[in-house]
């Protein structure tokens, strides 16, 4: 299950798109240090360029390295930190670690150095006094996110200029727990409080569960998963010179039953249908063979196929063949001026028909023109037996060139050829390819598109996508919720996949909704096994009312979801004003920019303008119309991206989530130095966004999230954008450090802490009033 690439963006970009997905949290901190001189200020240290020589005080984390077992509920933790004072004078610090929750840390043993140093544990209202002593002296509200859970502290130990400190903690962490659900957090977000990127991080997280684990998902970063048994599995994730903007979050749940699944709820304002996340996972073939299935693969091999990328494709169709399974039944459609077909129907998988299709494909080479709408005629004309999943692999390096040529015609033939709801899984590859035309037949038959750039191997990325589809598990899958409370009307709605849609062996499926009631609730889950209707059932609590932004991940996940129908949507059907509204509304509240909502970066958008927003995004939107080309190919790849985000798996209507990995050699270098910029501009919760004309990646300075909350800074002030004109010059005006202005915290609950850290002029809506300091 380790995280695959996306194919669909350039190297560069994904490092734009992790940022992306580095949800924002408010959740606690990592330990840091903390400069104790009562006579003189000193803020914590920030990422930004500075002067040189640098100000005394500052530091630097040179490694962390988190190592964590996990038994059923209890974590086992070590943390080893590398600290390097790269200021001018001696440091007098004191190491301070906020407790992941509260009161569920105990057997914490620090050492420094090697040196055994006292913790002192202090219980939340003492902790408070502490934080708010150093806010004050410090001028440097940061440590105000904490506010709320005991801390544990050091006594204060000496850093000369110049030296180094490693940190070493071990604890014991009790996990919260719901229904089955374990949720396991470490806080990584306070390495932002340092001089530069920290030069490498590493978290190791090894599970061993007493029932089998169904779900394993990190909700934060990208990370590969092992799963050696059905109860452990080894977690990892690994950086170089960037600056974590999340918390590292991870959940697991166990479970005897057939299907795992879970549910985690957000919702921020209780007068608003509420978010949710529904993770669930198949193991429904331990006992049965496994589901037979329909394979077509369609491939061009036309002239342009010369060279490299028809002996990949050869490769590729190999590679599918041979690893198909006995009971299935497959064919080859092959295309060029003309169409041929392997056999004139489908054929089942025994010795000899393996045999023959290896030598047909042996056989195949490049040349002529590009039939497509007869490839695609002669393929669904086979098609005739929905008692199993079919799946149709349409490969192509170009634009129609003989035959029906006519995009829209095109899709409009294959409609109603498809009587046998076949998925259909469209490759375009390299940048010739009408990929408007791909997207429309993916959408229209149930299934999804790939992009295979010029320079990537296709057999890798056939070799990717089969590996998925090759054990479907649960087909034509359904989800639905009935609440104690009576409610007219859908109680979940909005959900994504927003149709019917497959599970497969090893997947874990993320689907992500809004709800209308609260409360308990049953989930049914509804698909076909081997050919017979299923269903399984399981109780979840949804939330009344999120009192902090521990999962505010969740609406994030589904607002990006969103983003990306909306742009298909428009892309496939054309101008819709109230579509266009809403995309510009989502990037509004939840800060999720795209190449068509860009404009807000600027710094003289006014967010509450959505008439005059709706219009910018109106015109960029015309850039859609361009359907081939590298730029075409970028659109389309980012829209895939956005409509499947948080998804490990290839389930049709889920997607795959992006590597930081880079390529070796000079371009690996410059990747990184990219990479590192780019962590440096969004460790503090700026908005990027993918600029798919220059195929690059874009942080707006401008906008910041923090929770549930998205700013915009005007004129050097940070505005919520839920506000309007008359509500941001009438807000009350609270003094920065005074006694009220800590009293906010307390009065608006976890998650205004996060907003009175960020520091600056800010106003904000705090529950039902409108403040400014």
């Amino acid at each position: 299950m380790s995280a695959p690439l996306i194919r669909s963006l350039a190297p560069r970009t994904l490092f734009a798109l992790l940022a992306l997905f580095a949800f924002a949290s408010t959740s606690l901190g990592q330990g840091l240090l903390v400069h104790i001189d009562p006579h003189h200020p000193h803020p914590l240290p920030r990422p930004f360029p500075r002067p040189t020589p640098q100000p005394e005080g500052q530091y630097r984390i040179d490694e962390l390295a988190v190592n964590a077992r996990i038994e059923d509920q209890v974590a086992r933790v070590q943390v080893s930190q590398t600290f390097e004072n790269v200021g001018s004078r001696q440091m007098e610090v004191s190491f301070v670690f906020p407790l992941p929750y509260d009161g569920a840390v105990d057997q914490m043993t620090l050492l420094v150095d090697g040196k055994e140093y006292p913790a002192k544990l202090l219980p939340a209202k003492e902790a408070r006094k502490l934080y708010e002593d150093i806010v004050r002296t410090n001028k440097d509200p940061a440590l105000l996110e904490w506010m709320g859970t005991g801390l544990f502290k050091t006594s204060v130990f000496p850093v000369p200029a110049g030296a180094k400190r490693t940190v070493t903690m071990r604890y014991t962490q009790v996990c919260r727990q719901s229904q089955g659900l374990v949720d396991f957090l470490f806080p990584l977000r306070t390495a932002r409080y340092t001089c530069d990127a920290p030069q490498k991080i590493s978290v190791n997280v090894s599970i061993e569960s007493s029932q089998p684990m169904k779900n394993v998902y990190c909700a934060s970063h990208p990370v590969t998963i092992e799963r050696t048994d059905d109860t452990h599995a080894t977690v990892k994730y690994e950086s170089t010179k960037e600056i974590p903007s999340a918390d590292f979050r991870l959940f697991y749940d166990a479970s005897t039953d057939g299907l795992g699944a879970s549910v985690v709820s957000y919702r921020p304002d209780p007068k608003e249908p509420g978010y949710f996340l529904l993770m669930a996972s198949p193991d429904l073939d331990s006992n049965n063979k496994l589901q037979a299935k329909t394979v077509v693969l369609v491939a061009d091999t036309s002239g342009s196929m010369s060279g490299e990328k028809i002996d990949q494709t050869k490769a590729a169709l190999k590679y599918v063949v041979n690893n198909l399974n006995q009971d299935d039944t497959f064919n080859i459609v092959t295309y060029d001026s003309q169409v041929m077909t392997f056999a004139p129907e489908l054929q089942k998988v025994n010795d000899e028909s393996i045999k023959k299709a290896i030598g047909y494909i042996d056989g195949l080479f490049a040349g002529g023109s590009t039939n497509i709408a007869g490839a695609l005629e002669r393929t669904f004309k086979m098609l005739n037996d929905d008692d199993q999943p079919t799946y149709v692999v349409f490969m192509t390096d170009g634009i129609p060139t003989t035959g029906e040529t006519n995009e829209m015609k095109i899709a409009e033939l294959v409609a109603p050829l498809n009587e046998v709801r076949a998925r259909v899984i469209s490759m375009g590859v390299g940048y010739d390819v009408n990929s408007r035309l791909l997207d429309r037949l993916s959408s229209d038959n149930y299934g999804r598109s790939e992009y295979v750039r010029p320079n990537e191997d296709i057999e890798r990325v056939v070799k990717l996508v089969y590996s998925r589809l090759s054990a479907p598990v649960l087909v034509d899958v359904t989800v639905d919720a009935e609440f104690d409370e009576n409610i007219s009307g859908p109680a979940i709605q909005r959900l994504y996949p927003d149709g019917p849609f497959d599970l497969f062996r090893d997947d874990t499926a993320i689907v992500v909704g809004r709800y209308r009631a609260d409360g308990t609730a049953k989930i049914t889950i509804k698909g076909k096994l081997q050919g017979k209707e299923k269903t399984f059932a399981f109780p979840a609590e949804f939330a009344s009312d999120s009192k902090d932004d521990t999962n505010s991940f969740v609406a994030k996940l589904w607002a990006t979801r969103r983003v990306g129908e909306i742009i298909d949507e428009l892309d496939l059907k054309g101008e819709n004003d109230e579509l266009v509204k809403e995309l510009v509304e989502l990037a509004t509240k939840h800060g999720i920019l795209t190449q068509y909502t860009s404009f807000m970066a600027d710094d003289t958008a006014r967010p509450s303008d959505i008439a005059a927003n709706a219009s910018r995004a109106r015109g960029a939107l015309r850039q859609l119309e361009l359907a081939d080309g590298e730029f075409g190919f970028n659109q389309r790849a980012a829209k895939q991206f956005y409509g499947r985000a948080g998804n490990d798996g290839i389930a049709l209507g889920g997607g795959s989530r992006p590597s930081a990995t880079p390529a070796s050699g000079p371009e690996s270098e410059r990747l990184k130095e990219e990479s590192a910029e780019l962590s440096r501009l969004s460790s503090f919760g700026n908005a990027t966004w993918y600029d798919a004309k220059n195929d690059k990646a874009q942080v707006a300075e401008n906008i910041v999230q923090i929770g549930r909350k998205t700013f915009f800074n005007q004129n050097g002030q940070w505005i919520d954008s839920s506000l309007d004109a008359d509500e941001v010059k009438n807000a009350r005006n609270v003094e920065q450090f005074s006694d009220e202005y800590f009293e906010l915290a307390s009065k608006h609950g976890r998650y205004a802490n996060g907003v009175l850290a960020m520091g600056g002029r800010v106003v904000v809506r705090l529950g039902d009033e409108v403040v400014s300091w």
